[in-house]
């Protein structure tokens, strides 16, 4: 249980407390007790962050040092932030509902950031979403360095709210084609057309559906050789009233919309046609999910042959769909999770202990919401504050109403071991799973010793208080370790904790703005940086996988790992190439036979929150350890096994068999 103390007040996202908006938050008697009235003409929100590390930071980093000296798992590697070296200039942009206008409503929730080869020179290309600004394509030019070719791919959308992004070869030509999703403003389907272009395709594909749509999976759900889509949609949080930029106005009850249903907004199931062409066969299939959901995943749980979709409930329960047999889809969540995370946000299926059974691992956000949210300086946000599950009673604000019944809830991340028969295990406080304030997940070996590590973004932005990326390592597959202050994730550089969120013309337009009170002039208003969404994969092709994130309302980490400068590295990178099964190969199930190990990985594409990504899967070991075969159960169900002419620290490309 996480408790309040005194000097902590709860920041509840409930209709009861509109007044929870900016400096309702900490009053105005604080900002003057801060100085901010002096040069330079600065406003620092939260009240007690400044650009300096905060004591409670380094306390935390201090005590994860000590805990250390027990550790078995290999944490003797550095991620430096290389994003001046790498030549990216991209910033996200946020809309005022989420700076100045700072409402309590899904706008905080950021952008994606996905990662594909768009025009088959064999390097890895970025792509950033965006709020305001327009979206960017960045191009892998080689040597950790990369160079924008937003307009000429001709993929920016300036005109839209971009939330979720999606690569993946929807034609089965051999060139990852692009799918965004908008709030309120279309989503948008662009298909590859060769060198490095697209072509906006979506009025004739069929996926121009306008509202709070989010994140995106592309999965075979009836194995005919065609990537069909699901799009998640949150539910009604805006009014038809414009902001700048052009952005829906947020409403001032978002967060509890999910009250009302006549607000809730259905995902959608699109089944591939052929040609570009997508129809909504969620009716049809049974498939009429109605959660205010952000983000979903696949996998074939029930071994039938057949994806199963898990769709989150950011308020609310999730649900488990089984598919039958690509026809229909039936919900039979409490078979196999009698208990879902409440608020939940990221989702990531994968074998955390090499037993070959695919586990679930998925992070809540929104129950931490019932904490204290704002510190004033002398508050100890402990690691035991920060690794324990919440406590929804501690608030008078959130009622069972409100909860909607939660007895079938957990307050926290959940990380459920896939014990071969239904249900699952849920095991996250024993394995040291929890984090705070998380959202999405990006699970990768960055220690390269055969056992999957999770990277988590974490923490609000404005007006909030700044919260950290957390880093579990993997320990054999009996615990995460926390080890984001033993490998220099965090702390950030001081300069990196906080950035400018927006300028009040005091003198002007904003002179009735509470900040504004008793100044003139312009103000630049600063707040904590928070990370949304991310993505692993060897940005410098030197074997080792290195760490990508889309930030919100500032620039991205460009975090470069140097565990390859240890010459004790072994890895395999593997692409695949289906014939009868989609181009991507996305669903297939490939086991690495190296060492004493097998290594088991689920090729779906999720690169953290809000994003999907076509790249190769990545297998660490030690070096010198023979690999001694390749198994491959592909989304047709055909199975290979590959034992010839495999070479450790390479590239892989396996074709599926034509027969």
């Amino acid at each position: 249980m996480k408790f309040l103390t005194k000097s902590m007040r709860p920041i509840p996202f409930s209709p009861l407390h509109k007044s929870s908006m900016v400096i309702g938050l900490f009053g105005l008697s604080l900002l003057a007790q801060h100085g901010i009235s002096a040069e330079p003409k600065i406003i620092r929100y939260p009240i007690g962050r400044n650009a300096e590390t905060p004591a409670w930071l380094k306390k935390n980093a201090a005590l994860q040092r000590t805990a250390a000296t027990n550790y078995t798992v290999d944490y003797h590697f550095q991620f430096h932030d290389r994003r001046p070296e790498s030549g990216i200039a991209f910033r996200h942009s946020v809309v005022d509902d989420a700076s100045k206008l700072w409402t309590a409503a899904h706008y905080d929730h950021g952008s994606g950031v996905a990662v594909a080869d768009v025009d088959g020179d064999g390097l890895l290309d970025l792509y950033f979403a965006n709020q305001l600004g327009g979206n960017q394509l960045w191009k892998n030019i080689g040597g950790g360095q990369f160079e924008e070719i937003t307009e000429a791919a001709g993929v920016a959308l300036v005109d839209k709210v971009s939330v979720g992004a999606a690569f993946g070869d929807l034609d089965n030509d051999g060139r990852p084609d692009l799918f965004v999703t908008s709030v309120k403003m279309g989503n948008v389907l662009y298909r590859n057309i060769g060198n490095g272009k697209f072509k906006d395709v979506t009025a004739e594909s069929g996926l121009d559906y306008i509202g709070h749509s989010s994140g995106i999976v592309y999965f075979d759900f009836n194995r005919d050789g065609l990537l069909d889509i699901f799009v998640t949609n949150v539910g009604i949080y805006t009014t038809e009233q414009r902001g700048v930029g052009g952005y829906y106005r947020a409403t001032t009850d978002a967060f509890s919309a999910h009250l009302d249903p006549e607000r809730a907004e259905q995902s959608i199931l699109y089944q591939n046609m052929g040609e570009m062409k997508f129809k909504d066969v969620s009716k049809e299939t049974g498939l009429l999910d109605m959660s205010w959901s952000g983000d979903a995943s696949f996998y074939d749980i029930n071994l039938d042959g057949y994806p199963d979709l898990y769709v989150l409930s950011m308020q609310g329960d999730d649900r488990l769909y089984i598919n039958q047999a690509g026809k229909k889809f039936v919900e039979d969540t409490k078979k196999f999770f009698p208990k879902t995370p409440w608020g939940a946000m990221g989702i990531k299926f994968f074998d955390y202990n090499l037993d070959g059974l695919m586990d679930l691992y998925l992070t809540d956000m929104h129950s931490d919401m019932t904490e204290g949210q704002t510190t004033d300086g002398k508050t100890d946000f402990s690691t035991e504050f920060e690794k324990s599950k919440s406590d929804p009673w501690c608030t008078v604000e959130w009622s069972p109403e409100f909860l909607m019944n939660p007895d079938n809830n957990l307050f926290g991340n959940a990380l459920y071991q896939n014990m071969g028969t239904a249900p699952f295990k849920e095991v996250s406080d024993e394995m040291g799973a929890e984090t705070y304030w998380p959202w999405g997940v990006t699970v990768a070996d960055f220690n390269a010793d055969g056992y999957e590590d999770v990277f988590v973004t974490g923490g609000m932005g404005y007006p909030f208080r700044y919260g950290i990326n957390s880093l579990l390592l993997n320990e054999d597959g009996k615990r995460f370790m926390d080890s984001e202050f033993l490998v220099g994730i965090e702390p950030r550089r001081d300069d990196q904790f906080e950035g400018d969120w927006y300028t009040l013309e005091c003198t002007g337009e904003d002179r009735e703005n509470p900040l504004c009170r008793r100044k003139n002039g312009d103000w630049t208003v600063y707040g904590s940086l928070t990370s949304r969404s991310s993505v692993a994969f060897d940005l410098d092709d030197d074997g080792d996988l290195d760490l990508i994130t889309n930030e919100q309302n500032g620039r991205p980490l460009v975090l470069i790992n140097d565990r390859s400068d240890r010459n004790d590295l072994g890895f395999l990178k593997l692409k695949l190439v289906g014939s009868k099964s989609n181009r991507d190969g996305i669903g297939a199930v490939v086991r690495v036979h190296v060492g004493d190990q097998v290594q088991t990985r689920s090729l779906d594409g999720k690169s953290g929150y809000l994003a999907l990504s076509t790249k190769p899967l990545y297998f660490g070991f030690k070096k010198g350890d023979a690999i001694k075969k390749i198994e491959i159960i592909w989304p047709s169900g055909k199975t290979q096994i590959v034992t010839d002419a495999i070479t450790a620290n390479s590239l892989l490309t396996i074709a599926e068999p034509e027969e």
